[in-house]
């Protein structure tokens, strides 16, 4: 298999990337400060120059390069467009979307029947851009995600965020009646391989679903994992049942990375 990946670099992108190369498939990064987001004949020469078997779109708009209304434009506008060009092209499209799609207070676990409520930001885009994607190209397969986890901080993952939470506030305040979405890396990535020959549609990627550790729980073993080198407390001040629920899902379970929740 041949695959293309935007964002590559990033934290799920540079693990698929190793993934499929371990296991013998070619990988091509789609570096935008080389290939334009922006101009159609160019990406289109792009995809055919290489001729790649799916597209693994994981981007966001994660570095600002000051562009008006960057974070739509990337988030919708340049998906919208790979995702028709994918549909002419006939490579297989894989997106990747994320659990924010539903706001604070939206009543969850959720499933694939839920009706997204984000009305503004980081989630309202990618909810549009799941619409468009199979207006576009009904074809595609679109996977949400939750918070992931990595092995160490540097990158938008569960693990940065301790380590940030503890260099600012000296402590990590966990609640106990929050019910994340969050799935490790490396099990999120052998999923989306999995889904490029699977049935098209939207799928829900939580390793939590079934597990149903809370947050304070979470923290709590992960800081056993790494040596105890944070301190954990729990509080009740969030309270959500953020799971996705998905049965067609295989994502492996929280609890078979982590058996002492």
């Amino acid at each position: 298999m041949k695959a293309i990946i935007t964002g590559a670099s990033g934290a799920i992108g540079s693990a698929l990337s190793s993934y499929l190369t371990d296991n013998g498939h070619t990988t091509i990064a789609w570096d935008r400060s080389h290939i334009s987001i922006d101009n159609y004949s160019e990406m289109e020469a792009f995809l055919k120059s290489h001729q790649p078997d799916v597209l693994f779109h994981l981007a966001t708009a994660s570095e600002s390069t000051g562009r008006a209304n960057e974070s739509w434009f990337v988030n919708y506008e340049w998906t919208s467009e790979l995702a028709w060009l994918t549909r002419t092209l006939d490579i297989r499209f894989v997106f990747t979307s994320s659990v924010m799609v539903f706001s604070d207070n939206a009543k969850g676990p959720f499933t694939t029947d839920s009706v997204p409520d984000a009305d503004a930001g980081y989630g309202h885009e990618k909810y549009q851009a799941e619409q468009r994607t199979f207006y576009q190209n009904p074809e595609a397969v679109v996977a949400r995600l939750g918070w992931q986890i990595g092995d160490a901080p540097g990158s938008n993952n569960m693990i940065d965020f301790f380590d940030k939470q503890m260099k600012d506030n000296g402590v990590i305040s966990a609640s106990s009646k929050w019910f994340p979405a969050t799935s490790f890396i490396e099990d999120t990535v052998v999923e989306l391989v999995r889904l490029v020959e699977a049935e098209k549609g939207l799928y829900l990627l939580d390793s939590n679903a079934d597990t149903k550790a809370n947050f304070y729980q979470i923290a709590t073993v992960l800081n056993s994992l790494h040596g105890n080198i944070w301190k954990v407390t729990p509080n009740e001040d969030f309270v959500y049942d953020q799971r996705m629920i998905d049965p067609r899902s295989q994502i492996a379970s929280l609890s078979t990375r982590l058996p002492a929740l």
